[in-house]
């Protein structure tokens, strides 16, 4: 089950048309191997016209957009968290080893409280996760390639 703020992002962003993949923790959960985690993460295309899309998912939101501009989501490497942990929601416009374009085709559709919601395929996770090279990235490649 969703946390209400989780979902109400997914919402906002599928709503404005934006496109977005859950990276990190809840990708894992989602290819049945699952772990704690602080925040949800959300990577997106770092395009202006998405950017735009991203910037109305989170102003509809309601979060503190005031140091953020939509063009800041076209620019790589950037990050931007709503809330704190357990419940915050972190924005990326780059991941570790895969590029959004590769990423986008193998994408897992998900139907999550009947919402359609579009999570990194588990290869490009798993490229992703060696990329990272973290202890815990590596312990989560470990345990993804053990499940079908």
């Amino acid at each position: 089950m969703l946390n209400p703020d989780f979902r109400e992002m997914l919402s906002a962003l599928s709503e404005e048309g934006a496109e977005f993949l859950v990276v990190g923790a809840y990708a894992l959960a989602a290819h049945g191997s699952p772990r704690a985690t602080g925040d949800l993460d959300l990577w997106v295309r770092p395009t202006l016209e998405n950017a735009v899309r991203v910037w109305n998912a989170l102003r509809r939101f309601g979060a503190p957009l005031q140091d953020l501009r939509a063009e800041d989501l076209a620019a790589a490497e950037t990050v931007f968290q709503v809330g704190v942990a357990p419940l915050r929601i972190d924005i990326l416009t780059s991941i570790d080893g895969v590029l959004f374009d590769e990423a986008w085709p193998n994408r897992l559709d998900l139907d999550m409280e009947g919402m359609s919601v579009p999570i990194l395929g588990k290869s490009d996770l798993i490229r992703n996760k060696r990329a990272c090279g973290r202890t815990q990235d590596l312990a989560d490649v470990e345990r993804l390639e053990q499940t079908e």
